[in-house]
């Protein structure tokens, strides 16, 4: 009897705690969003800095000597070794359309330190007398001294980024870029044409005291160009919360910035050279036009650092109860 008085009392006391376990409510474990796939798409921020260097153009220029009854055209180049460094800042969107092209735009701004500094040196040989004769001796022709300076202040470029990566390594992308380049060069120029102490008019020789003239000349605008090139972004911190917004870059431009001329010229009096003329002659006016020409163009290594804005950031996905 008794045995069967516990067997019925644990047969309802389990009854009763099966109905009251039904009645509590249901909870669901929380659903764990898996991370979001790696994408470029987006905008981004960054700073850059690295070094241009010029492409050693040759950089020609002449002048025109005017003397009585003489003439010359002396000609000269100046090496121009462009280099100095850059540092700036961009801004840019990229567009992801498939899991291997990437597409964008960047403009970027640069203080820049690009410079370079030389000289030439031209002989012209003059002629004398009614049928010009050239003058080959070096103590009768003139001689003009040129120097230049060249600078690259500042300049930016607006490029389009046409890119590609690969699905087994979606943070890194390889691109090619290319677009519009603008910049503020400055060009100065000063010559000075030495005429000689002597003249020769066969079989007399002429001497006198000789003559310098100088002229100077300078441009200093904003240029327009073109600019080309490519790339390699890295973003190696994808699975970090804090630092998956940023990437890295190794990135070379061509920039062509067209060229710049220098005009200049100056006339003075110097002694009369002409043949058979006595030194106490009196004094003669003479004088030179010179034209220097210079290219802007210049190759740049930068390394740079980008801040992307809410990069691959999916919605947090929410618990159902």
């Amino acid at each position: 009897m008794l045995k069967s008085f516990l067997s019925a009392t644990a047969l309802s006391l389990a009854l009763t705690a099966s109905a009251f376990a039904a009645d509590l409510p249901s909870y669901k474990a929380p659903l764990v969003a898996p991370p979001p796939p790696f994408t470029w798409t987006g905008l981004y921020g960054g700073i850059n800095i690295g070094y241009g260097v010029g492409n050693g153009d040759q950089d020609s220029g002449y002048a025109v000597t005017l003397f009585p009854a003489s003439f010359g055209i002396p000609g000269w180049t100046i090496s121009n070794d462009l280099n100095g460094v850059v540092g700036g800042g961009q801004v840019g969107y990229n567009y992801q359309f498939n899991p291997w092209l990437v597409v964008g735009l960047e403009a970027d701004l640069q203080a820049s330190d690009v410079h370079s500094q030389g000289t030439g040196v031209g002989i012209g040989t003059l002629g004398t007398g009614s049928a010009f004769i050239p003058q080959l001796n070096p103590a009768t022709s003139n001689f003009v001294f040129a120097s230049q300076n060249k600078s690259v202040d500042w300049f930016g470029t607006v490029r389009a980024r046409v890119g590609v990566t690969l699905p087994s390594f979606p943070s890194l992308l390889v691109y090619g870029t290319g677009g519009l380049a603008y910049g503020g060069v400055v060009h100065s120029v000063n010559a000075s044409d030495f005429f000689p102490s002597a003249r020769t008019a066969f079989p007399v020789v002429r001497f006198g005291a000789g003559a310098i003239y100088g002229s100077g000349g300078n441009y200093d605008s904003t240029r327009v160009g073109w600019t080309a090139g490519g790339g390699v972004e890295w973003s190696p911190f994808t699975t970090s919360p804090l630092l998956k917004t940023f990437s890295v870059k190794l990135e070379y431009l061509y920039t062509d910035l067209g060229s710049t001329t220098i005009y200049g010229s100056a006339i003075g009096a110097t002694p009369g050279f002409l043949p058979f003329r006595p030194l106490t002659a009196p004094l003669s006016n003479a004088g030179f036009a010179y034209r220097q020409a210079s290219a802007t163009r210049f190759q740049t290594v930068r390394v740079g650092v980008n801040w992307h804005f809410n990069p691959f950031a999916a919605d947090p996905v929410l618990a159902k109860y």
